[in-house]
């Protein structure tokens, strides 16, 4: 095998190692290598002396433009789209009123996880819409942000069925969750925020596959796939127990997260909730 043969051999065995981001090999590069290999081959057998052929007398195929990538609105929006007509949960799908899939900033770095949509949130096709939902628009806007500004979603895409005849909301199954699961996931892979939050035990649940208690889970930091995660009280824990010392411990886990997130804080920030 001669020099030129070698250095086909090795720049071919790299390529095959080669992955673009969309995990597809560069198979026109391949190709451009075969060409030149039998083209070299043909003109060292007629003319050992012979110059390497030109890409123009090979008819080289061109290099193919390179695909730009989609921008994150985009690329959510078109998830939103195949979440609103799923039907993996068939007795999810039949008594749902719409598909919750998530609002806010594509591009947040900051994103906060429900368990599942209730009510309010089925009827109108937004997360966190009803009481629980305005409680934790307070809390987002007392740390500096807006709904706008950050991501909602929830693992849950569509409200847990009642039983005919009940009202209220229940819990999500476990199934319920893993079926439902990719959606979120997909989710966070294209905002990837710097910091999840975990509304909840059940949220806790379904991201992170945490079943301790929250005692043991709230305050500390854990992750999500590399993601520093937060997991804290549900806004609805707060309107059944309103106690200050309670408020204030959600209050001490959103500075926390101000913390990671290397926003400053206020001594009026720091204050709230004490006594």
């Amino acid at each position: 095998m001669d020099t030129f043969d070698k250095a086909l051999k090795i720049t071919r065995d790299a390529l095959l190692s080669i992955q673009d981001g969309f995990g597809k090999k560069p198979h026109a590069s391949l190709q451009t290598l075969e060409i030149l290999k039998s083209a070299t081959h043909h003109v060292s057998r007629k003319n050992p002396t012979a110059s390497t052929p030109s890409s123009k007398s090979l008819n080289l195929p061109k290099k193919p433009a390179k695909t730009p990538l989609k921008p994150p609105t985009e690329i959510l929006d078109s998830l939103r789209k195949a979440a609103l007509i799923c039907t993996k949960c068939p007795h999810l799908a039949s008594t749902r009123t719409q598909v919750v899939f998530g609002v806010g900033n594509p591009e947040a770095e900051l994103m906060f996880v429900g368990e599942a949509p209730g009510a309010d949130e089925d009827a109108q096709g937004e997360p966190f819409v009803g009481r629980a939902g305005q409680l934790l628009t307070r809390i987002i806007e007392t740390m500096g942000f807006t709904r706008q500004s950050i991501y909602i979603g929830n693992v849950l895409k569509c409200r847990p069925n009642m039983p005919a005849g009940t009202s209220g909301n229940r819990k999500p199954r476990p199934e319920e969750m893993s079926t439902c699961l990719p959606w979120l996931r997909e989710q966070i892979a294209i905002i990837r925020p710097r910091v999840l939050v975990a509304l909840g035990a059940t949220a806790a649940e379904g991201l992170l596959g945490e079943t301790r208690p929250m005692k043991e889970l709230r305050g500390k930091w854990l992750e999500y796939e590399n993601t520093p995660t937060l997991v804290t009280y549900h806004p609805a824990y707060l309107l059944r127990n309103q106690s200050l010392q309670e408020k204030r411990k959600v209050w001490e886990d959103m500075l926390l997260v101000l913390e990671k997130l290397g926003h400053p804080i206020s001594k009026k920030q720091r204050g709230y909730f004490l006594s």
